[in-house]
């Protein structure tokens, strides 16, 4: 990768005040928590609501059937309302979902809070991660890659604190992040009630008939690298213990996957700031591939997983950007492109089961080596078709606080 030369700065609107930035960084941290906080749960709903595992597990197919719908609802609302109103709306519905959760007297109004909690998750989901790929300038990728993070840092907290508290005290948990999400309502007045207008592009960006290519490819990128984060995260104990692993050897291997995915979002902060994003996806992608290949060999099996947590911490965040320089006529491809990865990571499961079901469980890293040589193709094609586009690197706006109407002061 060439390091990029940066443009100098220029006197741009600031969506975000220093204290808003931190604030969203802590919702990131609340939704990696009660995406993460399902599983250690069961044992509890299991004993209070008597129901079996499965039917345990709808709770969080609520969940992201709500992220989905709030999704698509925060988008199509962001023309009408200011983003400080989705935004609190967002996380007042996140608040009583998580406080009909912890206090659900029956299953079926656990699973409608489950789902009220999803519409709020998707809608700072997708929220944040928009505002945060426009409103820093070259700076945005960082600034994802350093917003997921924190997602990450809940989704390791969240668990943890259910393991040591009990999973019977999951109420407590969820009523923690009831108050968590209210409290963070005081800080949206730091937040920029519009977006700046996206910046006139239409010699750098594909034509018309390229648009729906280029949004695909991104689709694509999307769905399948999310579809082996989640296969890999399902699958990984069960094909080390084929290797002879013990179970509490593959646990422990699996736990930190998911924390090397997080340290990698922090580790490409500064990466983002020196090279472009298609070189930086590129890299990921090759170094999924080679990390699961690797992870064919019985003794370099936990480490090679360890790599692919790495590669794959920041290809969510970094294409965002990428994806928003390449196609700035079309407001709603973030919107689709986030849509797009929580169905993979509920529509690839079951055909993985499949799979392996007819391979064999040491199947599968190669597998999701043919899922990761996709997306290693995939960004190859977006990096030559949308190379001008990229190039044109926004440049960063000032740390100015914006007033009441969205405008910098």
């Amino acid at each position: 990768m060439s390091a990029k030369t940066l443009p100098p700065q220029t006197s741009t609107p600031a969506m975000f005040t220093r204290p808003a930035v931190v604030a969203s960084c802590a919702g990131f941290v609340v939704i990696g928590a009660l995406q993460a906080l399902y599983g250690p749960a069961i044992p509890a709903l299991r004993t209070e609501f008597g129901i079996t595992p499965a039917v345990a597990g709808l709770g969080l197919s609520a969940h992201f059937a709500g992220a989905l719908l709030g999704v698509l609802l925060f988008h199509r609302l962001r023309g009408t309302a200011g983003n400080r109103q989705l935004l609190g709306g967002s996380y007042v519905l996140m608040a009583l979902g998580a406080l009909g959760f912890a206090l659900s007297p029956a299953w079926p109004l656990s699973l409608a809070a489950a789902f009220v909690i999803g519409l709020g998750f998707g809608g700072i989901d997708y929220g944040l991660n928009q505002l945060f790929s426009v409103g820093f300038g070259h700076r945005s990728t960082a600034m994802l890659n350093l917003l997921h993070a924190h997602f990450g840092i809940g989704a390791v907290a969240g668990p943890a604190l259910a393991g040591r508290l009990g999973a019977e005290n999951y109420p407590w948990i969820f009523g923690i992040t009831a108050v968590i999400s209210v409290l963070l309502l005081v800080t949206l007045g730091g937040v920029a009630q519009k977006e700046p207008s996206p910046e006139k592009q239409a010699d750098r960006s594909p034509g018309r008939s390229q648009v729906l290519p280029v949004v695909a490819a991104f689709i694509g990128i999307y769905v399948f690298h999310v579809a082996i984060e989640t296969g890999v995260g399902g699958w990984e104990p069960t094909h080390l213990e084929t290797f002879g692993y013990g179970a509490t050897a593959a646990a422990t291997a699996t736990s930190a996957y998911w924390l090397a995915m997080t340290v990698g979002r922090f580790l490409a902060v500064p990466l983002t700031l020196r090279f472009p994003a298609p070189a930086i996806v590129i890299v990921c992608c090759l170094g999924m591939a080679a990390s699961l290949l690797l992870a064919t060999v019985p003794a370099a099996a936990p480490y090679a997983y360890l790599g692919v947590g790495l590669a794959i911490a920041p290809i969510f965040p970094t294409c965002l950007p990428w994806l928003n320089r390449a196609v700035p006529t079309l407001s709603g491809a973030g919107a689709y492109v986030i849509a797009a990865s929580m169905i993979g990571g509920v529509a690839f499961p079951p055909p993985l089961g499949t799979a392996i079901e007819s391979f064999g469980v040491q199947s599968v890293p190669l597998l999701l080596f043919g899922l990761a040589m996709i997306c290693v193709l995939l960004s190859l094609w977006l990096s030559r078709s949308t190379s001008d586009a990229d190039s044109a690197v926004p440049a960063s706006p000032p740390a100015e606080a914006p007033s009441a109407d969205g405008e910098a002061r």
